[in-house]
């Protein structure tokens, strides 16, 4: 069975390889999910369950994934990055790596190039936030340098700064991931977004091309 699996995944990539040679463009694909552990807490002894998932681009592995992919416009896409690090101390006997996932920031895929980049989202915290995205916006908690402080953010893809920084408080410092905020919630006309911090109050934002605002009582009442 997973020989056959494993045959079937092959013949896609080949397949795909050979219709993006024909046609100009680049092949880019998911390759079949592997569920992993994912170890968390203070001292790293909660294991949670994390399905990962191979980028290929022309058939070279690029990157691994978790979640699924969100396309935010005709040509491009985002999905969240994971990647192995090497948990072995220096004075273990045996010099074998120690792999351990962990989850990092987002990926931006560019279709019609090919090109996987890192998205570089201000004050984003692989552990604790919570991204979710509307057109090319995307809203989080995000936190100071320190950990100790949790921000509402709202960013934009382009656009350096965030359109939306406001301090929400202390972070609890919890030991479970995305623990601080819930996700974030948007809405259209108008664009605006809700972010609930932890024992927080709500906080919505309305949001405009490479600016945002908090919009009055008045309006988020309606």
């Amino acid at each position: 069975m997973r020989s056959s699996r494993l045959l079937a995944v092959v013949w896609v990539a080949l397949a795909a390889g050979v219709m993006a040679a024909a046609s100009g463009s680049h092949a880019i694909y998911f390759g079949a999910a592997t569920e992993v552990q994912w170890f968390v807490g203070a001292r790293e002894q909660a294991a949670l369950k994390l399905k990962v998932r191979p980028l290929y681009v022309d058939g070279k592995l690029k990157e691994f994934t978790t979640g699924p992919p969100r396309d935010i416009t005709d040509r491009a896409f985002v999905v969240r990055k994971v990647y192995r690090v090497n948990d072995r101390l220096p004075t273990d006997p045996k010099p074998t790596p120690k792999w351990k996932w962990q989850r990092a920031g987002w990926l931006l895929v560019d279709r019609p190039t090919g090109r996987v980049s890192e998205l570089h989202l201000p004050d984003f915290d692989p552990f604790y936030s919570t991204a979710s995205w509307y057109r090319d916006y995307v809203a989080y908690c995000g936190f100071s340098s320190d950990a100790q402080k949790v921000y509402a953010v709202v960013a934009q893809i382009g656009v350096k700064k965030p359109l939306v920084r406001k301090e929400l408080g202390h972070a609890h410092g919890g030991d479970m991931p995305d623990s601080e905020c819930e996700a974030p919630t948007w809405q259209r006309q108008p664009v605006q977004v809700t972010i609930v911090p932890k024992d927080g109050q709500p906080v919505t934002f309305a949001t405009h091309r490479q600016a945002a605002e908090v919009p009055s009582d008045h309006e988020a009442e309606e």
